[in-house]
């Protein structure tokens, strides 16, 4: 007997698109317009049935941890993955679904498991974490929308390539819908190739 594929915006897909959300962490003093910015991305994220991926951070809050909070206010599933051992993580509500313990240190490894473990990611504001995981996209052909007007690596690299090989560039969004809506357009046609 032929096993039911689910029904979704995606029309029939085997499985949920999986989107990272990358942004920076609270010690960049982010005003609260862009974390409650965030989190209308991760709720957008948890409407449109994907699954929402973030760097989950042991030490701090960030613009990830903001849409991890929108994303469940709208009943989505989120996974966090981590460095280091152990699943303490700055996640004060309980919020994360998964926990993914990478075993490596923050600044290289556990962005690389994090940015592979997703379709495509969106990059809100951003230091050299998010723009090491927009790196780490870029070279393993992963879609880039960034939340223009965020500040930080989203703006510098809104509309531009990351170098000559002009692969992909990471592309502006204004609103965190339109940013949702961008992500899932370049997931499809990126797997159409």
């Amino acid at each position: 007997m032929k096993k039911k594929i689910k029904q979704s915006i995606f029309g029939n897909v085997k499985r949920r698109y999986q989107i990272g959300v990358m942004g920076s962490m609270a010690d960049l003093r982010y005003s609260k317009r862009i974390e409650s910015m965030a989190e209308a991305v991760g709720r957008a994220v948890a409407q449109n049935n994907c699954i929402m991926i973030y760097g989950a951070e042991k030490d701090s809050d960030s613009l990830s941890t903001a849409a991890l909070r929108g994303a469940k206010q709208a009943g989505g599933l989120t996974v966090g993955v981590t460095y280091g051992k152990g699943k303490t993580i700055w996640d004060k509500r309980g919020d994360t679904d998964v926990i993914i313990c990478s075993g490596l240190e923050r600044g290289g490894g556990r962005e690389f498991v994090l940015v592979n473990s997703c379709d495509g990611i969106i990059a809100i504001s951003g230091g050299s974490g998010t723009m090491n995981e927009m790196l780490v996209a870029y070279q393993l052909n992963i879609p880039i929308v960034v939340l223009k007007g965020t500040g930080g690596w989203a703006d510098a690299m809104a509309d531009k390539y990351f170098d000559n090989r002009k692969r992909m560039k990471a592309i502006p969004a204004r609103t965190a819908a339109e940013a949702v809506e961008k992500i899932i357009t370049l997931v499809k046609e990126y797997e159409q190739k």
